[in-house]
């Protein structure tokens, strides 16, 4: 990436920037209150006093790393189906049920944050969109009132997860959501190891469970859409366990989530389902191995490089994988990973936060489906 010369001072005015308060607007949309510029009441003397900061132009395009800067059109009669980590959408209303260490009461997410996430949904236009790490449905709702109102997400989810920081994963549809499952806490067999890593282990001893359930659901795409008969696609939405040393709890994890692939599958073996969301974890790791050898397609499988991370961390660790039956109306060429801020080279995740555009330290993924039963291939 080509950084430009006043990067750092660039980077400099952001942390002074961000702890500006904003001032009120007059219904003109001035913000100084007058026609005149700010602390200089006579135009003759210019627009600036010294005591005014100077004016950084910032080109947001200079702090994406990664995935593609613009998103491509979707094709004529295609539909768009992403999954987006929208990082901690808490809002500042206190949770009864969260108390001490998990109490979300200061984890407010910012005004400017909220910005950047509203602008990189709009820029995705995904017809069905999964995303991660939201609070509750109020806040959801809430969140799509206020900065997506013209998206068209009429049918929206969010379910309690059984997660002790309460987060959920949930789902945004122009498309009517006619079903919907989830297993809280449910089990998946053994026990905690006693060690984390080196340390003790919290959860040594007890059951092993999804410590946030899968989120099922399956919106139909009406005739009027697709040109013929209503179409039907399942997404499991997963946010699997974070940690460096939960590899063993994503294994069972992703284990449970294909014992739940399977027997959908046995039910209805056309049925469309995409498993998509936060995995943290590598196409290399054991656990998603799983999913990979059973039978699930990564639609990502043949690229490489920069444009499909999808974290600032610099790894691919948000997926969509699809089962045989939808890999008949996937369009593999459209899949693509939404380049939004990320931290620069030598600057921390937390300044990154500062950044022009921030909205997550995840990327949207995304792809594009003709809503049309076709054999796997077609």
């Amino acid at each position: 990436m080509v950084f430009r010369p006043a990067l750092s001072a660039v980077l400099c005015s952001m942390v002074i920037l961000a702890s500006c308060e904003k001032k009120p607007e007059t219904p003109d949309g001035d913000n100084t209150g007058s026609n005149l510029p700010a602390n200089n009441p006579d135009p003759a003397l210019g627009t600036n006093t010294p005591e005014d900061p100077p004016t950084v132009e910032i080109d947001q395009s200079d702090f994406i790393r990664f995935g593609v800067k613009k998103a491509p059109p979707i094709g004529a009669g295609l539909i768009r189906v992403a999954s987006y980590n929208i990082e901690n959408l808490f809002d500042d209303i206190d949770d009864p049920t969260l108390s001490d260490r998990y109490e979300d009461i200061d984890d407010t997410k910012p005004i400017h944050e909220l910005e950047g996430v509203s602008k990189a949904i709009h820029d995705l236009d995904a017809d069905v969109l999964a995303v991660q790490e939201v609070e509750s449905l109020d806040a959801l709702l809430a969140f799509r009132d206020e900065y997506l109102s013209d998206m068209g997400y009429q049918h929206v989810v969010s379910l309690d997860a059984g997660d002790e920081r309460g987060i959920e994963q949930a789902v945004l549809s122009r498309f009517p959501v006619i079903e919907t499952e989830q297993w809280v806490h449910g089990d998946l067999g053994g026990t905690h190891p006693e060690l984390y890593g080196s340390q003790p282990n919290w959860h040594a001893g007890k059951p092993i469970v999804f410590h946030r359930s899968p989120l099922m659901v399956t919106v139909e795409v009406p005739a009027a859409a697709t040109g013929g008969t209503p179409y039907h696609l399942s997404l499991i939405v997963l946010h699997h366990k974070s940690g460096q040393h939960s590899g063993y709890w994503r294994e069972r994890e992703a284990a449970g989530v294909m014992e739940i692939v399977e027997a959908y599958k046995h039910a209805d073996p056309s049925r469309n389902l995409l498993v998509l969301g936060d995995f943290n974890a590598l196409t290399t790791d054991a656990s998603v191995q799983t999913y990979l050898n059973g039978g699930l397609r990564d639609v990502f499988a043949d690229r490489t490089g920069d444009e499909i991370v999808t974290h600032s961390s610099g790894r691919r660790i948000d997926l969509i994988l699809a089962n045989e039956a939808a890999m008949g109306e996937i369009r593999l060429d459209s899949a693509f990973v939404l380049g939004t801020t990320a931290a620069p080279e030598g600057v921390n995740w937390d300044d990154a936060r500062l950044l022009p555009g921030y909205g997550s330290d995840h990327y949207p993924v995304a792809v594009d489906i003709d809503p049309k039963e076709r054999p796997t291939g077609g």
